[in-house]
């Protein structure tokens, strides 16, 4: 049994059943995942493992979602995993990466990289994105990664070598992986635990931030030069 699957093993012994918009219910036979707000619908469209990934895609309106672990993914569906690999394979296309990202977290093998360090070693039309300012950097992640319309994910990055904070505007629990950031974002400044919940961890800044970095001194102009 691979890693991944042994800690998806030991999480759902610990009857832990949620991950982002996800909840997994244990069923004799296999598992069954819905988005989290359908618990209870019984009249729920039945998918295939493989429609994980369409379902993910897109949002309830039909738009595109080009963040997988924005707070964006489609209503209506369930799917019924037979085993832990299958459960594995739905997780991961719905949320790529994240299951690896967090049995690294549990290992103690997990790095993470400053905002600045990832936009300093950018290249290209996206060199210019390093010119962020502070303040720019600031309010640009406390909206761009919030809870409430952004991102899920739990931040783990700084914004530089001095160990601050991306941005003053997200709230503590951001930063915590014991947090589940759905039900903080339905309850602002809610530190409630997620016992029941896997955290979206994220290690460093996206391609989606970079970019918007990047839009961000095109836009308003880079950061004053230091004299």
């Amino acid at each position: 049994m691979k890693e991944s699957q042994q800690l998806l093993q030991a999480l759902v012994a610990e009857k832990v059943s949620r991950i982002g918009q996800l909840e997994i219910v244990r069923l004799d036979g296999g598992f069954v995942l819905f988005h989290r707000d359908d618990a209870g619908l019984s009249d729920l469209g039945e998918h295939e493992i493989d429609d994980a990934f369409e379902i993910a895609r897109f949002d309830d309106a039909g738009n595109y979602r080009p963040l997988k672990t924005a707070p964006t993914l489609r209503h209506g569906w369930k799917i019924f995993a037979r085993d832990l690999l299958q459960l594995e394979r739905v997780i991961d296309m719905i949320y790529p990466g994240r299951l690896a990202m967090l049995r690294a977290f549990k290992s103690g093998e997990l790095t993470t990289t400053s905002l600045r360090e990832t936009l300093n070693r950018q290249s290209g039309m996206y060199r210019v994105a390093a010119k962020i300012s502070d303040e720019q950097i600031d309010d640009l992640v406390g909206d761009f990664c919030r809870s409430d319309g952004g991102c899920l994910r739990t931040i783990l990055w700084k914004r530089d070598t001095c160990n601050k904070d991306p941005s003053l505007k997200l709230p503590p629990e951001k930063f915590d992986p014991a947090v589940d950031q759905y039900l903080s974002a339905k309850r602002p400044r809610s530190a409630t635990a997620a016992t029941d919940s896997i955290p979206l961890l994220c290690q460093e800044a996206c391609n989606l931030l970079v970019a918007a970095c990047r839009d961000t001194v095109k836009l308003q102009g880079a950061a004053p030069s230091t004299p």
